[in-house]
């Protein structure tokens, strides 16, 4: 029971044209071809810095392209998703704030070698609609939903709801912390410039450092309808909600067993019903981004095990992307914000 490796490289090497890379996503494609995307440029935040992509073939990771570049502003959080009529879709945030950051998107018809221009997913949007930083899924019902959030002074995530394959966006309830857990959550946390020393402050917008609560989804349906996510917290540990209606409504979050050091994470159900979740098992907010592992509950999320450990040395190895076909799944992640990593491994019963 557990993993066996089939792959595992990084996308490009040193010599790139940006200096700094962060938040990557990807698809596999129906040719077994990987598409990977993620922000790079000078730094996390600064205007240069542009959304890009690169394939992966037979014969390995082609040179990267930029795919997304809006004039003198800042982008952020690609995220990649296929439709269920073939077509692959490029969510991405651009704005100077998170707080008032945007959602655009593209659209490929051919497995993403051309592309539609560019346009915003929901006209008057400030503060993101759509996917913040995980895969939309498709319910059995055909419902696309995607995990959203707003980072304001309180954190909250959402479901943003299509039910005509992406043309309108309905928002679900907000999901936040239980006001018990908040006023937990509102201890002094470390700041961007006086960090503990065995804890470095990741190179994240000093705005974000005060926000309190839960953002960044990740979602899974186990039966038609019953919909659930798993959340960034500030409170140390994973939170959850569920929804019994389609993601309409959501419980509020609630802390589950799983360590969160207030960084990304990402889930995926294999066809099998078994959820494998990528994640730093650290329970600190802000804390360290090492190391990064995989583990797996065969019990919808209840109880989790069969951990693998992807990275342990120290550094930076965060915000990953996880997918799967049939029963192998296919992991992204930053390296220490010089490199993307990806890995192929089979899950076993």
């Amino acid at each position: 029971m557990g993993f066996e490796v089939r792959l595992q490289e990084h996308l490009f090497e040193d010599e790139v044209p940006f200096e700094s890379c962060h938040a990557s996503t990807l698809i596999v494609l129906p040719n077994g071809h990987i598409l990977a995307a993620w922000f790079g440029g000078t730094r996390e935040g600064a205007d240069d810095v542009a959304i890009w992509l690169s394939r992966r073939e037979e014969d390995g990771w082609q040179e990267p392209i930029k795919i997304a570049d809006e004039a003198s502003e800042p982008h952020w959080n690609p995220v990649l998703f296929r439709d269920g009529e073939g077509k692959v879709w490029l969510f991405y945030k651009v704005g100077k704030e998170i707080r008032s950051w945007r959602t655009m998107y593209r659209v490929s018809g051919d497995d993403g070698y051309t592309w539609s221009e560019t346009a915003i997913l929901v006209e008057g949007d400030s503060g993101g609609r759509g996917p913040v930083k995980n895969k939309p899924i498709i319910l059995q019902d055909g419902t696309w939903v995607a995990p959203a959030s707003i980072e304001l002074d309180t954190w909250d995530a959402f479901a943003d709801l299509s039910y005509d394959n992406g043309k309108t966006w309905t928002v679900g309830n907000k999901i936040s912390l239980p006001p018990a857990q908040s006023a937990a959550a509102s201890a002094p946390v470390l700041s961007s410039t006086a960090a503990a020393s065995d804890t470095p402050v990741p190179p994240v917008p000093a705005a974000s450092f005060q926000g309190i609560g839960v953002i960044q989804p990740t979602l899974w349906e186990s039966e038609p309808g019953q919909v659930h996510m798993l959340l960034r917290s500030t409170i140390g540990l994973t939170c959850r909600s569920d929804s019994e209606d389609g993601g309409k409504t959501w419980t509020d979050a609630y802390a589950t067993d799983l360590p969160n050091n207030n960084s990304g994470l990402d889930l995926v159900r294999l066809d099998s019903g078994v959820l494998a979740v990528v994640y730093n098992p650290v329970g600190q907010n802000w804390g360290k981004r090492t190391p990064i592992v995989i583990s797996l509950s065969r019990d919808n999320g209840s109880t989790w095990g069969e951990t693998f450990v992807l990275e342990d040395a120290p550094g930076e190895y965060s915000y990953p992307a996880i997918v799967a076909a049939g029963e192998e799944v296919y992991v992204t992640y930053t390296w220490k914000r010089k490199r993307i990593v990806f890995w192929k491994l089979s899950v076993t019963s």
